[in-house]
This record gives structure tokens, C-alpha cells and sequence, in this order.
């Protein structure tokens, strides 16, 4: 198999181009197989671009760059076209027609999108209180969050409340247990702020035996038993009724599927 190598070259930390490049070659490689991905981050100036197209040549490397500034993208282009060198700007040409759409010059500014700003202390207060709240451990989180989910175990509530965190949504979830009440705040609060998780018996027997194998346990537990997941799931929608929310299958869903359709409907009928 050819090896690829790719050069991300951005005068930021040269996250979007590695992004880029990764959603690309999983489409061709999705183990990553003979795939190297080297990045050089910060670039300044010119001399720095014409030392990384002599590397690109010698590795036989595909270009990627993520330049904010046009000077920089200039040149590398020119030294690119000199040397052969295959190389694609992931900017340029979409701050051009932005440039020519809004009939004003872009800042130029390399890292705008990583500077520490308010969206910046708000997620990093959203994933604290996350942490916090994880798992029904203080029930007065409930009262203080953005949305609450629910649902039996594992149906993916802490990874949920994460991403919802990365998104500055200030998340607690709460396990739903037969032979555990419900904390008295979850009954307390706007039904539209909360979501319900339930997944297929079979999908959550599935989860729960791998779980069991992964902790060295027998497949026997109770835990991945049909009849105890549909005890659970049972009581679960009992609880879902008496809180009126709405309840969300994630079965065969990726978190950032399900995270989108809470996002959507908790937006549409936010409380005020």
C-alpha cells in the first residue's frame, strides 16, 4: 500500500487543516493504515514555507494549509507551483469570495477562533458543572441546569452531557434505578429542560455484556439479564410520564446525533 504523507501547514496551531485532512483519508483509509500527518504550526514568515516545500518534496507530501494571511498564502503557493509540489488552500478561496460578498478585507489574523473569549469561560464553566452533576451526584444541580437527561445505564448520558457541555449548555443527568427514588428536584423542574434517554432491550443487553466483559465479569449478571433491562426501561417510562418530557430513542444513534435533536428541541421550546 502507498504511504501518504500530508504537511498541514497553518500560521495558527494548524487544528482545522488536521481536521480536514483526517475526515478525507478516513473516506480511503479508515484504520489510518501507511497515513502520516505532520503539522507546523505558528508559520511566520516566508523563509519558514520555502524550508517546509523542500521537506514536502523530499517526502513526496501533500501540502494542506490553513493561512490567515494572504501574503503568507501567496507565497507558499508560488513556491508550491515552482517546486511540483501537490498543495491545496483550505482558506484562501473562501476568505476571497467572503471578501468580495461583504465588500471588506478580512482581519488577517492568525488564531481568532482560539482566542480566550466569553464562549470560551462558558464552556469551560458548562464541562465543570458537568463533571459536577455527573450521574445524579447532587441533586441540586438539577434546579441549576440548562437540561437534565435521564435514562437507565448506558444510554450514553455522561458522553451527552459533555458534547452538550462543549456546546456551554450546563448539563446534569440522573441514572433511572427501580430500586432507587428519583431525587424530589428532578420532579421539580420545567419538563421542556429535560429529556428522556431510552434505548432497544436488545441494543442495551448488547452494550451492557460487552461492558460486563470488559470489567472481566460473567455474561450471567443480572446487570445484562433481558428481564432486568425490561424491568428497567419499564420504570424508566413510568418516571418519564410523571415528568412529561420528552423522551429521545438513541438507540443505534451517535452522541453527536442525539446531542443535535436535544439541542433543536430544547431550543425551540426553551424555558424562560
Amino acid at each position: 500500500m502507498q504511504k501518504l504523507r500530508f504537511f498541514v501547514v497553518s500560521d495558527s496551531v494548524g487544528e482545522t487543516g488536521e481536521m480536514a485532512v483526517k475526515a478525507v483519508v478516513s473516506q480511503f483509509r479508515p484504520d489510518f493504515e501507511d497515513v502520516i500527518i505532520r503539522r507546523f504550526p505558528n508559520v511566520g514568515d516566508a523563509l519558514q514555507l520555502e524550508w517546509i516545500v523542500e521537506q514536502a518534496k523530499k517526502k513526496d507530501a501533500i501540502i494542506i494549509y490553513t493561512l490567515a494571511k494572504r501574503e503568507l498564502r501567496q507565497a507558499l503557493h508560488t513556491f508550491t507551483k515552482k517546486e511540483a509540489i501537490p498543495a491545496i488552500d483550505l482558506l484562501g478561496s473562501m476568505m476571497d469570495l467572503v471578501e468580495q460578498q461583504a465588500g471588506q478585507r478580512s482581519l488577517e489574523q492568525p488564531g481568532i477562533m482560539h482566542q480566550l473569549d466569553e464562549h470560551y469561560f462558558e464552556k469551560i464553566d458548562a464541562i465543570e458543572f458537568a463533571v459536577k452533576y455527573d450521574d445524579g451526584r447532587d441533586p441540586r444541580g438539577l434546579l441549576l441546569a440548562d437540561i437534565v437527561l435521564v435514562g437507565v445505564s448506558r444510554t450514553s448520558k455522561t458522553p451527552l452531557s459533555q458534547y452538550l457541555a462543549h456546546k456551554r449548555y450546563k448539563v446534569a443527568n440522573v441514572p433511572i434505578v427501580p430500586e432507587v427514588q428519583p431525587p424530589e428536584e428532578l420532579f421539580n423542574i420545567d419538563p421542556k429542560k429535560c429529556f428522556g434517554l431510552v434505548i432497544s432491550p436488545q441494543h442495551l443487553n448488547n452494550i451492557r455484556t460487552e461492558r460486563l466483559k470488559a470489567l472481566g465479569l460473567g455474561e450471567s449478571a443480572t446487570y445484562a439479564q433481558p428481564a432486568r433491562i425490561n424491568e428497567e426501561i419499564a420504570y424508566f417510562y413510568q418516571i418519564v410520564n410523571r415528568l412529561g418530557c420528552e423522551v429521545i430513542d438513541v438507540t443505534n444513534k451517535a452522541v453527536e446525533e442525539t446531542a443535535n435533536c436535544i439541542i433543536d428541541k430544547y431550543e425551540a421550546n426553551k424555558p424562560q
